[in-house]
């Protein structure tokens, strides 16, 4: 399909835009997003469902790394997401060729179920084996020529020849080692083979990891490692959040692409996501289990630096396990299972409890030295554990424990104290032993600390979601300086959605328990799906929720089929069956993976409605981010409204984003909650309606439980929707 063109100027407008028009303000956020990146200046674009903000984002930035000879580099941490990234890049090298790359981690491209630092020794040691393979095989030629020029009775040539084959015994002698040793052949092959074409056909087309990794077992190759090397100088990398939000990932990444970070143009999808998971990325934790075996690793070990190692690293455990014990209140105990349980452990006036028993156990030279002296008998170690798996002493490569636990007690003593960072405890059951064990964690709770650097290394990033906003908050959490901002709400016919805000009592969590509460609710849910004409969305707080409902409207619910997710539900199966169904009903957690990056077109569904203001549930983390927030923006209760209000009502309007997802599309969007309506104006902090957008909020309709039938009928019969008579309220 032809793309849209300008060429008033004698050249192409957008050369890398694939379709005949853009959506309406495409265009616009196109020319907005290239003068942005002109400047280096960073963007927030905030776009309703099926605006096209990744090509209004990915075209421009093209256009711009071609001109600038940049990478761009899109990322999201959503799987739809990334196959809409490649059809994306697809359509547009139909139109303007790229070179394109879809990068995913090793774990799920290596052909020999190796872990990272395993195949880094194997890449190491085969490419060595190559080396020497190559030096005998010169040696060799030499050898054959001087045993020529013997032959033809040159001077010198006998003496120069045994000199060779000489060095020759030796290296071959080397190289039966290295055969012995731990290779691996899917990389030996990238390194002897023309791999010529693969590298035209992986650039003929954009292919997938996938597509990669079966070229790759079906030569015999590496597909990994031959992405790597051939990402340098691409225009495209389309890869997850964890290759820019992990430091020492994205510096290797950067290397791998031969770029500068001010070379690269990095595109956040999804990007109202950016915050836990780079929180998730800068945790670091240690298990007991961690410390017990850097302990007995310590034992057979001959080092005078072994003793301090022992000394630091036995008073950290000792401390771990007298705080979770001391921690775990009456009857608790019985409570923990396979999962981690959190205990509180953080004081206000002081050091967390870990540390003050810490500080209280250990008896030594300095907590600081020996902690140091650790951490370099750990990197001997580390170093004699990698030698011994390349010369194939071992089948598999050790992991130093006691590198990895003293790394993390230098950073919690050095780091704990520090804003934003928080000292947590957590337990769980060991599923074979049946015994339960501890764990420390640093839990990283202002997420600007690993984003800030990535957005100032680069030439300039663009984060786009459908639910950015307000763009002061999020400009805040991820450290952005002076971006260039802008908002696009949907631009489809507006008398095509309905967006009914019922007014059913606050679902806070003693009204929730309430019979007639309840009743009303479900009296209300049944109305939504009896004058749905089709299928309906119900998103509620949590799977525990969704499972009260379901079982509530089982018998009441007319002809529709009622499906239930849950955290032990094959979501994609239940997904399938809902979308499968004509009138159908899908109860879920606005929490689950259902809520964003899923789209339900047409047909799929008419209906969503959220029930409840689904604010994450209030855990010690979350209370904690608050905290940190509080004291890094005081004023204007901050911590409440960044850390929880904001996220929440960004995860309802992700749900109601689930449907009406093009032009021609319909549906009506209710939310069941006081808190949504007018009525919320007396209700503080907990009214929620102010806090979307205006342009949002100006579409609310407030109605009662009891007309909400009513409503959806009006709506449904205007679309000519029903299938003969309509239902009769």
């Amino acid at each position: 399909m032809a793309a849209s063109r300008d060429s008033s100027d004698g050249q192409d407008h957008w050369r890398f835009f694939p379709y005949d028009e853009p959506y309406p303000n495409q265009d616009e956020a196109m020319s907005r997003i290239a003068a942005a990146l002109g400047e280096e200046r960073n963007v927030l674009l905030e776009g309703a469902p099926g605006t096209g903000k990744t090509l209004s984002a990915l075209v421009p930035a093209l256009e711009h790394a071609r001109e600038e000879d940049k990478t761009v580099v899109i990322t999201t941490n959503v799987h739809q997401q990334m196959r809409q990234f490649v059809a994306d890049a697809r359509a547009i090298t139909r139109t303007e060729p790229i070179r394109a790359v879809v990068f995913k981690g090793k774990a799920s491209m290596c052909h020999i179920d190796v872990d990272y630092r395993e195949c880094q020794t194997l890449r190491d040691t085969t490419r060595d084996l190559v080396e020497k393979q190559e030096e005998v095989d010169e040696l060799n030629a030499r050898q054959q020529d001087l045993l020529d020029e013997l032959q033809a009775g040159s001077e010198g040539a006998g003496e120069a020849r045994q000199a060779v084959m000489d060095e020759l015994d030796t290296l071959e002698s080397e190289l039966e080692e290295f055969e012995d040793g731990n290779v691996c052949d899917h990389y030996r092959a990238n390194l002897t083979r023309d791999t010529g074409a693969f590298f035209s056909w992986l650039f003929d087309d954009v292919r997938t990891p996938q597509d990669v990794y079966d070229y790759a077992d079906r030569e015999g190759l590496c597909g990994y490692e031959l992405l790597k090397e051939g990402m340098e100088g691409v225009d495209l990398v389309v890869c997850n959040y964890h290759h820019l939000l992990d430091p020492l990932i994205r510096e290797q990444f950067f290397r791998w692409l031969g770029r500068e970070p001010s070379e690269v143009i990095t595109v956040f999808d999804e990007a109202h996501n950016v915050e836990s998971a780079a929180r998730d990325h800068a945790t670091r934790t240690l298990t007991e289990n961690t410390l017990s075996a850097a302990l007995s690793e310590l034992e057979d070990v001959d080092d005078s630096r072994a003793v301090s190692a022992e000394n630091v690293l036995r008073a950290f455990s000792d401390a771990l396990c007298e705080t979770y014990e001391e921690a775990l209140a009456f009857g608790e105990r019985e409570q923990v299972g396979e999962n981690w349980y959190d205990l509180s452990i953080a004081n206000d006036d002081r050091r967390d409890d870990l540390t003050m028993r810490f500080l209280d156990a250990y008896e030594g030279r300095g907590i600081s030295t020996e902690v140091e002296l650790a951490l370099q008998l750990g990197k001997r170690l580390d170093e004699e554990y990698e030698e011994a798996y390349k010369q194939g002493e071992t089948t598999s490569r050790k992991e130093c424990q006691t590198l990895q636990a003293a790394a993390f007690v230098s950073a919690w003593m050095d780091e704990g104290g520090d804003l934003g960072q928080h000292p947590m405890c957590s337990v769980r059951r060991d599923g074979g032993s049946d015994e339960i064990y501890g764990r420390a964690e640093l839990y990283t709770c202002i997420p600007r600390e690993v984003t800030q650097e990535l957005f100032d290394q680069v030439s300039a990033t663009v984060l786009m979601s459908a639910t950015l906003r307000p763009f002061d908050v999020t400009q805040d959490v991820l450290g952005l300086e002076d971006p260039v901002t802008m908002a696009y709400g949907l631009a489809y016919p507006e008398e095509n959605r309905r967006t009914l805000t019922v007014d059913v009592p606050p679902l806070f969590s003693s009204e929730r328990s309430n019979p007639e509460t309840q009743e009303l609710v479900a009296e209300t849910l049944a109305d939504v799906l009896r004058f749905t004409p089709g299928n309906t969305l119900v998103f509620f707080p949590s799977y525990a929720e969704a499972e009260r409902y379901y079982e509530r409207l089982r018998g009441r619910a007319g002809g529709t089929s009622l499906w239930l997710d849950g955290s032990d539900i094959d979501t994609e199966q239940a997904r399938q069956r809902f979308v499968a169904s004509d009138d159908g009903a899908l109860f879920t957690s606005l929490w689950g993976t259902l809520s964003e990056g899923v789209s339900f077109d047409g047909d799929d569904a008419r209906t969503v409605a959220v029930v409840g203001v689904p604010y994450p549930h209030l855990s010690e983390r979350m209370e904690a981010v608050q905290a940190a927030y509080d004291r890094a923006y005081p004023g204007n209760e901050a911590g409440w409204r960044y850390g929880v209000e904001i996220p929440t009502i960004r995860k309802t309007r992700q749900a109601l984003g689930r449907v009406i997802r093009s032009p021609d599309d319909f549906g009506v969007r209710l939310l069941l909650d006081r808190r949504y309506t007018r009525e919320s104006r007396d209700m503080g902090r907990y009214g929620v309606r102010g806090s979307f957008p205006t342009e949002e909020r100006t579409e609310f309709v407030d109605v009662g439980p009891s007309k909400a039938k009513f409503a959806i009928l009006n709506f449904f019969t205007d679309h000519d929707a029903y299938t003969g008579d309509p239902p009769r309220p």
